[in-house]
Formats: C-alpha cells, sequence, structure tokens
C-alpha cells in the first residue's frame, strides 16, 4: 500500500511496486478529499521505503468522491505503463473530473489522448506477450515444468498472468522478464521479481518440431511485410524459435507463391468428400414428429443432423448445431459454421472462434457456462481449388434456419442473447438492422428476450490495418464487458 510524507509543500507519496494501484487509489482518494492539487502531490515507487514524517490525513468521512467507473478501470491499464510520470498523470486526470464529469468524452482533449494512447500501448503490449511467449521444457517426470523468457515493453506481467493461468491450468510454467516474474505451480500463482535472459533455458527439442510447423503453415502468396513486421516487431525475434527462418522464407516468397499456384487443383480438396462420408453417410430428412418430440438440446441436436430444410446441406459436411449448457443464461448467435466448424461439427473453432474465445477471457466470461450457435446450421460456400469460401446465406436459408434457433430458445430459456453481426441479428429480430448504427444497444422482442447486438468476431479478422484491429477487438472487448454486466440481470 502506498505511504506518504509531507515534504514542506509537496506531499510525497511512496508506491509499493510499479503496478500498485490499490497504493495509488487510496492515496489518490486521501489527496483529493482534502483538496491537495495534483502539482503539490509527488509520487515515486519504493518497494523497501519505510515511512518518514507524517501520513496524509485520513480521506474527509464527508467528502464525497465520484468518478466514472470506466476510469477505474482505464486507470487500472495505464498504471502498467512505463512512463514514471504515469501515477501524478492519472491523479491529475481525477482531479479535473470532479469538476469536469465529461472529461473522458471530450477525445480532443490532450489529457484524455494522453489516456487512450498509454492504454492503447500496456494492450498492444498484453497481446504481444500473450501472443510470443514461448516455453522451453526442463525436468522430467514430477520435475517437469517449462519456463519462458520475455522483454515486455510495459509492467503487464502481474495482470497478464491469469491469462496463463487459463490457457496452461495443467502444466507447471514460469515467465521470466526484467520486471517480474510469473510463477504457476499447478495450484498457486505467484508475482516474484524480474530475472536475466541468462536464467532461463537454452533451446530444447520441441523448437525444431515447432520450427518445422512454422515452415509448412507459411503462405508466401498472402506475405506482407510490413504488415508481418508490424504484427512480429523485429524486437521480439530474438526470442522466438520460428524467427531464424523468417529472412529466408521472404527471399523465397515469390517463387513459393508461383509454384503453388502451378500446383492448385481447381476442384474441392478429396478430404471434404471423406469427412463428409464419415460424418453423414446417407442423409435423412427429419420429419415433424422427431422435433416435437425433442424435448432437450441433445435430442434436438440428433434430429437435427438429418435436416433438410434448406438446400444448403447438399454440400455442407454436416449439421453444425450450438454447443453449450442448457440452462445457460446467455446464447450468443453468429452467422453460420466456417470451414473448420464444417469438418469439426463444432461451432466457433476457427480463427474466428479463437478470437472469440481470447475476447470472452478478458472479460471475464467464461464459454463453457454460455450457449454457442449459429443462425445457419450449414456451412454455406464457393469453391475455390483446394479452398472453401465463405458465402452470405440469403434470407430464404435464414428464415429456413431459424426454426431450429427458435427450438434452441425455447428449450434454453436464456435472460440474454448476444447476436453477432447483422445476419444472426435478422435471424433474432425477423428483419435487417444496421448493425454499425445498433451496436451495443439491447432490442426487446415481443416475448420479452432481450438480444444485445454487435458485431460479428470475424469482422475484426479482416480489417487489415493492426492499429484498426487493435481498436476494433478493444471496442468488441468493451461490448463482451457490457454483456457481462447484462448476464443475470
Amino acid at each position: 500500500m502506498a505511504k506518504t510524507q509531507l515534504n514542506l509543500a509537496v506531499h510525497l507519496v511512496r508506491l509499493e511496486s510499479q503496478t500498485d494501484f490499490a497504493g495509488w487509489r487510496d492515496a489518490a482518494r486521501r489527496l483529493a478529499t482534502n483538496d491537495i492539487p495534483p502539482e503539490d502531490a509527488a509520487w515515486q515507487v519504493e518497494p523497501d521505503g519505510e515511512t518518514r514524517g507524517k501520513d496524509l490525513p485520513a480521506a474527509h468521512a464527508d467528502a464525497r468522491l465520484v468518478v466514472p467507473r470506466d476510469f477505474i478501470e482505464r486507470a487500472e491499464t495505464v498504471i502498467c505503463h512505463c512512463d514514471p510520470e504515469r501515477f501524478g498523470f492519472l491523479y491529475r486526470l481525477l482531479w479535473r473530473l470532479r469538476s469536469e464529469p465529461k472529461l473522458l468524452s471530450i477525445a480532443t482533449d490532450p489529457d484524455i489522448r494522453k489516456l487512450e494512447a498509454m492504454e492503447k500501448a500496456v494492450g498492444r503490449d498484453i497481446h504481444k506477450m500473450r501472443a510470443f511467449v514461448r516455453f522451453r521444457k526442463i525436468g522430467e517426470g514430477a520435475e517437469e515444468r517449462y519456463v519462458a523468457w520475455f522483454e515486455p515493453e510495459h509492467f503487464i506481467v502481474e495482470r497478464n498472468a491469469d491469462f496463463f493461468v487459463r490457457r496452461f491450468t495443467g502444466m507447471r510454467w514460469t515467465i521470466l522478464t526484467p520486471h517480474a516474474s510469473a510463477d504457476w505451480d499447478g495450484e498457486r500463482l505467484a508475482i516474484g521479481p524480474g530475472a536475466g535472459k541468462r536464467d532461463a533455458p537454452a533451446e530444447d527439442d520441441a523448437e525444431a518440431l515447432w520450427r518445422t510447423y512454422f515452415e509448412n503453415i507459411f503462405n508466401p502468396a498472402r506475405l506482407k511485410v510490413k504488415a508481418m513486421q508490424k504484427e512480429m516487431p523485429k524486437k521480439y525475434w530474438r526470442n522466438l524459435p520460428e524467427a531464424s527462418l523468417i529472412p529466408d522464407l521472404i527471399a523465397g516468397a515469390d517463387k513459393a507463391a508461383s509454384d503453388m499456384i502451378a500446383r492448385m487443383p481447381t476442384t474441392p480438396a478429396p478430404h471434404h468428400a471423406k469427412v463428409k462420408a464419415k460424418h453423414w453417410p446417407v442423409p435423412q430428412p427429419a420429419n415433424a414428429d422427431e422435433t416435437e418430440n425433442a424435448d432437450t438440446i441433445p435430442e434436438l441436436r440428433a434430429v437435427a443432423k438429418g435436416c433438410h430444410r434448406c438446400p444448403l446441406w447438399r454440400d455442407a459436411t454436416q449439421t453444425v448445431f450450438g454447443e453449450g449448457p442448457e440452462n445457460a443464461e446467455v446464447i450468443f448467435v453468429g452467422e453460420q459454421p466456417g470451414d473448420q466448424e464444417d469438418l469439426a461439427g463444432k461451432p466457433f473453432v476457427g480463427p474466428a472462434g479463437k478470437m472469440f474465445d481470447s475476447i470472452l477471457d478478458d472479460a471475464a466470461i467464461d464459454r463453457r457456462k454460455v450457449y454457442v450457435t449459429n443462425a445457419v446450421k450449414h456451412f454455406k460456400f464457393e469453391p475455390r481449388g483446394k479452398r472453401r469460401i465463405h458465402s452470405k446465406p440469403n434470407a430464404g436459408e435464414i428464415q429456413a434456419c431459424r426454426w431450429w434457433l427458435d427450438k434452441e430458445l425455447d428449450l434454453i430459456k436464456p435472460n440474454l442473447v448476444v447476436a453477432l453481426g447483422a445476419t444472426a441479428a435478422q435471424s433474432l429480430l425477423g428483419k435487417a438492422v444496421p448493425i454499425t448504427k445498433m451496436r451495443g444497444d439491447v432490442v426487446e422482442r415481443d416475448d420479452g428476450l432481450r438480444v444485445f447486438l454487435t458485431i460479428h468476431p470475424s469482422f475484426i479478422l479482416r480489417i487489415r490495418e493492426q492499429e484498426d484491429k487493435e481498436a476494433e477487438r478493444g471496442r468488441f472487448l468493451s461490448d463482451m464487458r457490457k454483456v457481462r454486466e447484462l448476464m443475470g440481470a
């Protein structure tokens, strides 16, 4: 917690760590309720410092300090920034908010622009850590654990540690950085002091396998060097095993792309037909009696395997039905399954699904407790060589498949439905709605069901500029946090 000292006209606040938000918040409240302006406060980090002089007086009991919840959440992020002046800067914002309650909505204000820039910088650093941490195995048997070395720009280790706990719950791991370390023993997370790169283990056998995988998934036809270096800045390369391959892969990209085009077939790949034969050897149409007797989601899913309500079943591999608990408070509705969902038979498992999972994690929404489905249950596509390119379902196909979605809603009876994109909104509301204008709105249907409108996560993946992509991801994360607040309400 923060320690304070009265030094002539300047009140010195000592914080226990670079991310001591609780200490900052306590000191800021005491300063503000005693009408101590920002220019009369100084902030510094002294982990082992001792209190010298008198503490600041306690916050006045009759002094009411009200700031927007959004400011507190944003301040928790910005305090992780490496700028040594951030503590005083945040206190200046809090001081201004007392007399300017709408300050956060003034996008042209220099302080707000600085706040947004710092917030984005921390967010980018968090994203890079999640993308570029590479674990190395040490020990065998009971002594087995995984250690990674990473060099973040900001003080993000503690804020990011829970993500790695969720992702790697079943293994013991340590992430070392110059600022701090995070250690998970399978049951307890511990944040410790920083380390040096020499403390990290040398290359292990798995890295050769990882380089082979990276080399084989590299697509020279889609190479954009500037975009790649923006997403994977060179400062991270020295800690990435695959980075040693990048110069040669770039140099040979033009020839590799030409060879790939020359080998491209003009018909869909054979494995699609094999998977379809395995999952659906003799499609049988569902009849009305079977659907009326389906009283549970598993029963309804079994009947839907034979859905012939529209022509999409003929080319799709299988019906991709919804997934999740039958007592879910919220249902997320997407557009239709994609290529990977069509082959796996599960919703949201492809690239958009991974983006969706990541953002749900950040919003503290447990996907295992929500129900995820699509407005259309079969993959609609156009064959293009080995690839099957997504094709948007039309109004007739949406209407035909709405019957299944209504059955899911009837059985689960959620408190809230989230429409991910225009197709889902059209299916749920029975009409087309402008998602970009109504994004974040909650529309109540005639039956009382609340529908929250937002984009489909695939929209984020289609954005080319990394800065714009991260900004859109942040907006979608804000939408999901609103959904979390609405859940159970």
